[in-house]
């Protein structure tokens, strides 16, 4: 019978996975080699292999649960509208920032799903790219529900697109302690959208 695994061991691959994240993103999922990950987690190779069998085991890991968080954060959007009783555009301005408090905390995997989402096999890809998708139209509803008047089968495809564009993104130019904090930027967002599709 095989021993369950414990706790440690899903710490580990955590740490393991915050290591590659910013591996893949200093380097570029093709550069970084499972060598390059070890040494960055100050471990031996030997050991990197006692936890994940390939780099590609890593990078699915990683974009595996990074998605599933991303649907957690619209359930948990969702749950929070309903428990505030907050009207569809409220709910939809809570989903922009809770997406980007997301995205201020885990900017390396983000850019591995944005990036290296093609370099797994076939049917990993395929999960990967199911769940954006469904990260997508979940979007799309928020909006629709929002600005029903504005947001129509139509154009809802170029209106989601271009939210995603104003946030998808920001890991390229928005600093932890810069200027502009991500929840400032989340407020402006917000306004873009009641000035661009409120009226």
């Amino acid at each position: 019978m095989a021993r369950p695994k414990s706790s440690q061991h899903e710490l580990k691959r955590d740490e393991i996975l915050d290591v590659a994240a910013q591996c893949f993103a200093d380097r570029s999922y093709p550069a970084a080699s499972m060598n390059d990950i070890a040494a960055a987690c100050g471990a031996s190779k030997a050991r990197l292999y006692h936890y994940y069998e390939s780099k590609e085991a890593i990078l699915f890991d990683l974009l595996d649960r990074y998605t599933q968080r991303l649907l957690a954060v619209i359930g948990q959007a969702e749950a929070t509208a309903q428990r505030g009783n907050l009207d569809d555009r409220a709910a939809l301005h809570e989903l922009v920032r809770a997406f980007l408090e997301e995205y201020e905390n885990s900017a390396t995997r983000h850019v591995a799903l944005l990036h290296d989402t093609k370099f797994l096999g076939e049917a990993q890809r395929d999960l990967i790219v199911d769940r954006q998708r469904d990260v997508v139209s979940a979007m799309t509803r928020f909006l629709r529900r929002a600005y029903p008047q504005r947001v129509t089968p139509a154009n809802q495809t170029p209106v989601t697109m271009m939210l995603f564009g104003m946030i998808n993104w920001t890991f390229t130019w928005l600093r932890p302690g810069g200027a502009m904090s991500y929840s400032a930027f989340a407020e402006e967002v917000v306004a873009m959208l009641e000035n661009g599709l409120a009226k």
